[in-house]
């Protein structure tokens, strides 16, 4: 009886752990495309296009997701963190004024739609989430995020 009772609660702590790590994932994920999304293209801005650099918002991005996730350059955790396999961005997409909005982005493989009113940028990472314990299986999650430019603030 005291095997299943561990087994038991080797299976809780996990799912315990599983749900914070994911919604520490997304919670990263939120701060780093808001971060990109702001990164303003002065040069088209001085014509009166709203519009993000892209290279800056890459840049943003990358470092505020592992500033959050705490990773080092590659996206590989850092030592003495939870998580123990790089972290993978899937998709860096910047949707700019060459599109016509509202833009509706959507990836089927992935059950994926966003309509953007405005410039931004849609971002993927997949997280592998690091087992306490053997009970569950490996669970590894692709997270998904967008987030528009903010305008005369």
């Amino acid at each position: 009886m005291s095997v299943l009772f561990m087994s038991l609660y080797a299976l809780q702590t996990d799912e315990e752990v599983a749900m914070h790590t994911v919604f520490q994932g997304k919670h990263g994920l939120n701060n780093a495309v808001h971060a990109a999304a702001q990164q303003i293209d002065a040069a088209k801005l001085a014509r009166g296009i709203h519009a993000i650099d892209e290279p800056k918002a890459r840049e943003a991005a990358m470092q505020y997701l592992q500033a959050n996730l705490r990773l080092n350059g590659n996206n590989e955790p850092l030592s003495n963190t939870f998580l123990r396999d790089t972290v993978e961005v899937v998709l860096f997409k910047v949707v700019n004024e060459g599109e016509t909005f509202p833009f509706t982005y959507r990836d089927d493989s992935l059950d994926y739609t966003v309509t953007l009113e405005r410039p931004g940028v849609i971002m993927f990472i997949r997280l592998v989430f690091p087992r306490t314990y053997a009970v569950l299986q490996q669970v590894t999650w692709t997270i998904k995020a967008s987030a528009e430019m903010v305008y005369g603030v």
